[in-house]
Order: C-alpha cells, then sequence, then structure tokens
C-alpha cells in the first residue's frame, strides 16, 4: 500500500467557505481575544476598531499570515449613524455574509450625578446600546439567511449598578433587553445571547486595596482572564439550541 496515499487520506479537507464573524472593538483586550479564539477555530475575522489602526492591522497581518485572506479591519466610529451603516455594508461585503455579530465595543467610564452631560449620554448608550440595534438591524437578512447569532457584550453591573456609572449601567441594561428582545424577534433563524463579565483583567491605576476589596466580593478569589470570555463567546456560538439568555462570566461575583 503507498504511504503517501495513506497520509494524503489522513489529511483534513481545507475549509473553502468558512463562517465570517464581525467583532467590535476587536483590536484590543476583550475583543482581540475573542478574534483570536474564533480565528484558530476557523472563523474569517472582520475587526472593527475606532482610534487603534495600529494594533487591528497588527492582528489581521497576524491572523493571514496563517491563513491567507481569512482577516480584515474596518474603521467606524459607533457613535455616528453613518459610520455604523458604513460598518455593516463593508463588512458583508468583504466575505458576501456575515454569520456571527459579536457587540463588543464599549465606553466606560463615571458620570457622577451633577456632572452628567449630553454628550456622556451619547457616548455611553451609543456605543453600549445604540450601535449594538443598528449593527444587529442592517446584518439581520444576512445572519438569517445564514442561521447566525448575535452576542452582545453586557455586564454583571447591568443588574448591579455601581455607584456613579449610572449613565454607563443604564446603557448596559438596555443591551441586556435588547438581548432578550432579538432573540424573540429573530428567531428561529438567528440565536442572540450576551455575555456578562466580572473583574475581567485589572484596569489602569488600581490600588493594591482596591484589588482586595474587590477579590473579597468573587467566590473563587481571583479576576478572571480575556481568554475566560472568548471561550464563553465561542461556546454560545456553538450552542445550537441556547437563546436569549445572559451568561456571567465573574468568578461568581454577581452571587
Amino acid at each position: 500500500m503507498n504511504q503517501t496515499n495513506d497520509n494524503a487520506s489522513l489529511e483534513m479537507p481545507e475549509n473553502t467557505n468558512p463562517r465570517v464573524a464581525l467583532i467590535t472593538g476587536a483590536s484590543q483586550r476583550l475583543g482581540a481575544a475573542t478574534s483570536k479564539e474564533l480565528h484558530q477555530h476557523g472563523y474569517n475575522i472582520i475587526i472593527h476598531y475606532n482610534q487603534s489602526l495600529t494594533s487591528a492591522q497588527e492582528l489581521v497581518n497576524s491572523f493571514n499570515q496563517k491563513r491567507e485572506n481569512s482577516a480584515h479591519a474596518i474603521q467606524a466610529d459607533l457613535n455616528d449613524a453613518k459610520s455604523v451603516t458604513n460598518l455593516a455594508e463593508s463588512a458583508l461585503g468583504l466575505y458576501g455574509k456575515i454569520n456571527v455579530l459579536v457587540n463588543n465595543a464599549s465606553s466606560f467610564y463615571p458620570t457622577p450625578m451633577g456632572s452628567g452631560t449630553d454628550k456622556d449620554w451619547e457616548n455611553l448608550f451609543g456605543s453600549n446600546s445604540k450601535a449594538p440595534f443598528f449593527l444587529s438591524q442592517h446584518l439581520t437578512e444576512t445572519l438569517k439567511a445564514n442561521q447566525g447569532c448575535i452576542i452582545n457584550m453586557v455586564d454583571i453591573h447591568a443588574a448591579r449598578p455601581i455607584k456613579d456609572h449610572t449613565i454607563y449601567c443604564m446603557a448596559k441594561s438596555s443591551l441586556v433587553t435588547l438581548t432578550k428582545s432579538l432573540a424573540k424577534e429573530l428567531a428561529p433563524q438567528v440565536r442572540v445571547n450576551g455575555v456578562a463579565p466580572g473583574a475581567i483583567l485589572w484596569p489602569e491605576n488600581i490600588t493594591e486595596a482596591e484589588k482586595e476589596k474587590i477579590l473579597r466580593q468573587i467566590p473563587l478569589e481571583r479576576i478572571g482572564s480575556a481568554k475566560d470570555i472568548a471561550k464563553t463567546i465561542l461556546f454560545l456560538v456553538q450552542a445550537d439550541y441556547i437563546t436569549g439568555q445572559i451568561i456571567a462570566v465573574d468568578g461568581g461575583r454577581s452571587l
């Protein structure tokens, strides 16, 4: 028996029609980790970024070195309606379909009562609520045609607000509602779920005392990693009988 032919028969066939994922805010942190996880599992990746061109391009180049024409980057300001429309149209034009939409991009900063402005409202609701709605709406047809799914990056503080972050928590709470509402409206063709991170990666300028206080609130006594979020998103992408759910990835903190 010809050994060469035996080896050839054992090779995995090349995926000539890979699934496509559009991930907003995908050039850094949780978005980048999610991009890497889905690309590793055979997805073509469309990386949305706003200002992080260098990081986005480096990630695209690394993906394309592993698999030719498997990644692209698109710039868009999610607070601008025309830019959101252009993002959806440009993303769809790259591969002719979208199988997975991950609404990951998020503005996050405090707005204590007395300091909040219209600009804060527009910025926090724009990235955390408005853009996910309109991107989902723009891409509904292709998601339905491809039995796709939407994953929204929520927050455990949508249900348990944190002090001085009222506008942010309101925006994330509306994203929870969007997730559950679209799960009903887009069924049975499209599944819609959310991931609610807890303490994932330490923020800048946090003190050791603040770290200890947070860790005391977490039953697992440690913070999570970007990989934890990425693996949960992959699970939801693959879980064909789950929709309308919010999975907390927080080490038990929300208990």
